[in-house]
């Protein structure tokens, strides 16, 4: 069933469930098998994130724009179901008790952090953009024929400058002037709802480091034991999973400022059902940025992978090249270019829907922050 047919007939039944405000206890069977679906859901997307269809291209490869896509498909999905879970219909102190008192705060804060780097991917997207363009001019020099010293050498000079952008530090790609932007929160996340509804903007300070973002993340992300497990506690740890997930996966695909460090996984309980597939994907992704000798710009966006690789022979192509140019050699960088001329299609289609993924995944994470606090208010408010 597709994620976003289950996903409406999960919160149908949720709010079917609590059109009344139901004490915790009294509905405590029914609890359990929301989680348990919500449980399966995950497991479900991520699976498919894991294991593509038979009938996947190429261009659905792990970490591909159209993967990334996907994921953030899977995000806003497991987000919805999750929210349901924890406010429909509920009393608003239900969430304001032990564990919860404590677990709520702290993913409120990794939320302050997932908007930072939803800022920095943004940010990070304008670089491959720019990269796209120098592609694009090079492809257009080259899809001559015949080709002449002058477009071999306008060529050149454009796949030089794509190079010189994949193989910059972060700290460098970091400094370059793309659009300007300002943090939509304050820097220790502090609650400001008027600036939580600003739109992506920001500005990049030179001792941030997306790295560390993820790690501060992970930080008290512990999985909750005995009989916290079978209440909310479960799904608000559920849902920290995802986010630092998807963050760190966005990470090492796309430039962003300060990725040394960038840890190759972060530990989740394999007894869990729902983290099998989500652990599968950490040792894939992990796996690939070891191996990746340059943890430079490029990260490991298939497509920008693509690019690195054509360029670079391309690069030795127009090197030597002297008109009219060996038919061999010729015929080769024919085929290198018509495969770079895909790769820049792919990425024009892409790139733009994904910036608007990543924009609305902003704005609901804004949205749900405020209505959590606003949720936490009421409980203060009944307690006083």
């Amino acid at each position: 069933m597709p994620a976003t047919d289950y996903q409406g007939s999960f919160l149908g039944r949720i709010s079917i469930r609590r059109n009344q405000v139901i004490a915790m206890d009294g509905n405590h069977e029914q609890e359990l098998e929301d989680l348990e679906l919500f449980q399966k859901h995950v497991s479900d997307r991520f699976t498919e994130l894991l294991s593509p269809p038979d009938d996947a291209t190429p261009a659905d490869a792990l970490l591909s724009i159209s993967w990334l896509r996907k994921l953030l498909d899977v995000f806003l999905c497991c987000e919805a179901e999750f929210k349901a879970i924890l406010l429909m219909g509920r009393d608003p102190t239900q969430i304001s008790k032990p564990p919860l008192d404590r677990l709520i705060p702290e993913l409120l804060d990794r939320a302050v952090k997932f908007l930072d780097l939803c800022n920095a991917i943004t940010n990070g997207l304008d670089s491959v953009r720019h990269c796209q363009k120098l592609a694009e001019i090079a492809v257009s020099a080259l899809d001559q024929n015949p080709i002449g010293d002058g477009q071999a050498r306008r060529a050149k000079k454009a796949l030089v400058s794509l190079m010189s952008v994949i193989n910059q530090d972060d700290k460098e790609g970091a400094s370059t002037k793309t659009t300007e932007r300002s943090w939509s929160f304050g820097r220790r996340g502090g609650v400001n709802k008027d600036r939580a509804s600003r739109s992506l903007y920001w500005q990049v300070a030179k001792n941030w480091s997306a790295a560390k973002q993820i790690q501060a993340m992970t930080s008290n992300l512990v999985a909750p034991r005995g009989a916290e497990a079978s209440g909310l506690a479960s799904p608000v740890y559920i849902m920290s999973v995802i986010m630092v997930f998807v963050m760190w996966a966005l990470v090492a695909a796309i430039p962003c400022q300060e990725r040394t460090g960038l840890a190759t996984h972060f530990p989740v309980p394999k007894q869990l059902s729902w983290a099998h597939s989500v652990i599968g994907l950490q040792e894939k992704i992990g796996e690939d940025w070891k191996k990746k000798e340059k943890k430079g710009m490029a990260g490991l966006l298939e497509e920008m992978q693509k690019m690195e690789k054509l360029g670079l022979n391309l690069i030795e192509f127009t090197d030597s090249f002297q008109f009219p140019g060996e038919t061999e050699k010729v015929e080769e960088a024919a085929a290198q270019v018509a495969e770079l001329a895909e790769t820049c299609r792919r990425m024009e289609e892409g790139l733009v829907p994904l910036q608007m993924q990543i924009r609305e995944v902003f704005h609901r994470i804004v949205r749900s922050r405020t209505e959590i606090l606003d949720v936490l208010e009421q409980a203060s408010a009944t307690l006083v």
